[in-house]
C-alpha cells in the first residue's frame, strides 16, 4: 500500500479530474473506474481514499470551495475598493459563468444528496455555506458603518441577497431557458441598488 500512495498522482489532480467529469456527466454516471482511468489509479486505491462517491463529491466541493474562498479573500480585502464594489465582486464570484458551471454543478449534487445526508455531510456543507455568509455580513456592516450603505440589519440583508443568488445561480446552472448570467447580475444589482445604497 506504501507504494501504491507513493505513486499516487497529488490529491489536487484527482479532485481536479473529478470536478470536471462530475460537471460533465453528473456523479450517478461518474464511476470509480472512470475516474480511476483519468488521473492512471486504480478504482480500489480511490475507494480506500474516498471511500464512497459522496465522500469523493463532497471533498471535491471543499477544494473547490478552499480555492474559491482564497480568492473571495483576495477580492473582499482590497483596501481601494469601496465596499459596494467588493459586494459587486462577491456577486461575480459566487453566479455561475454559463449552464454546468463545475462549481456549481457540485452544489447541486451536493444539494440533491442532502436529505439523505449524515450528520457530518450536513455539518460540512454548513461550514461552507456559512464562510460565503459571514463574509458578506462584515461586508455590508461595513459599508453600513461607513455611511456607504443605508441602515440594513447585515446578516438578514445577506441571507436574503443569498437566497435570491442561489435562486439565479440554479437557473443558471441548469441552463433554463431565459436566464442567463448578464441577466442575472442585472437583477441582483437592482436589487442591490434599492436595497443598500444611503438616501442621498
Amino acid at each position: 500500500m506504501a507504494g501504491a500512495r507513493k505513486n499516487a498522482p497529488p490529491r489536487e489532480d484527482v479532485l481536479a479530474a473529478a470536478m470536471g467529469m462530475i460537471a460533465e456527466r453528473g456523479l450517478e454516471k461518474l464511476t470509480m473506474a472512470a475516474l480511476g482511468r483519468e488521473v492512471g489509479m486504480s478504482s480500489g486505491h480511490l475507494l480506500y481514499y474516498f471511500h464512497s462517491k459522496d465522500e469523493l463529491l463532497l471533498q471535491t466541493l471543499e477544494w473547490s470551495e478552499g480555492r474559491l474562498g482564497a480568492e473571495r479573500g483576495r477580492l473582499l480585502t482590497r483596501s481601494t475598493a469601496t465596499a459596494r464594489e467588493r459586494v459587486d465582486a462577491y456577486v461575480d464570484l459566487y453566479v455561475p459563468h454559463g449552464h454546468r458551471d463545475p462549481h456549481w454543478t457540485l452544489w447541486l449534487e451536493v444539494w440533491n444528496r442532502s436529505q439523505n445526508a449524515d450528520e457530518d455531510a450536513r455539518d460540512r456543507q454548513a461550514a461552507i455555506e456559512g464562510v460565503w455568509h459571514r463574509d458578506l455580513v462584515a461586508l455590508i456592516a461595513e459599508g453600513v458603518s461607513r455611511g456607504e450603505f443605508r441602515a440594513v440589519d447585515p446578516d438578514r440583508f445577506a441571507a436574503r441577497l443569498r437566497a435570491l443568488l442561489d435562486g439565479f445561480s440554479i437557473h443558471v446552472a441548469i441552463g433554463l431557458r431565459g436566464t442567463d448570467r448578464a441577466q442575472v447580475l442585472g437583477h441582483v444589482r437592482e436589487f442591490l441598488d434599492e436595497g443598500l445604497l444611503a438616501d442621498a
